[in-house]
């Protein structure tokens, strides 16, 4: 099986983790997936007519997308293929613990 099918098959993984599942363990799965499936957060700012687009940081008046982007900018310097590693490595950890805690 390749590195793609096995982050296939733990992205499903993921969805099936108990519901206790820490908010910043499922911050740290939700950088390195997009991160593995995306790639680069996007930073940029554009102009469409008179409007100004600011892609980058949410603001503070949105905490949990600025949460998302802030896991998600954390692993910006990893490649897809270790974004991939990282995740499966993460949801196999916290299966683990999970069926120690049962």
């Amino acid at each position: 099986m390749g590195l793609k099918e096995e982050f296939e098959e733990y992205a499903e993984k993921a969805k099936t983790l108990p519901e206790n599942t820490t908010n910043e363990n499922k911050l740290i799965l939700y950088g390195l997936f997009k991160q593995a499936t995306v790639g680069p957060v996007n930073t940029s700012m554009f102009n469409i007519s008179l409007v100004v687009w600011n892609l980058g940081r949410p603001g503070m008046f949105n905490p949990r997308d600025r949460a998302k982007w802030d896991a998600w900018k954390a692993v910006e310097g990893k490649s897809q293929e270790e974004a991939m590693s990282d995740y499966i490595t993460k949801v196999k950890q916290l299966q683990e613990e999970a069926a120690a805690a049962a």
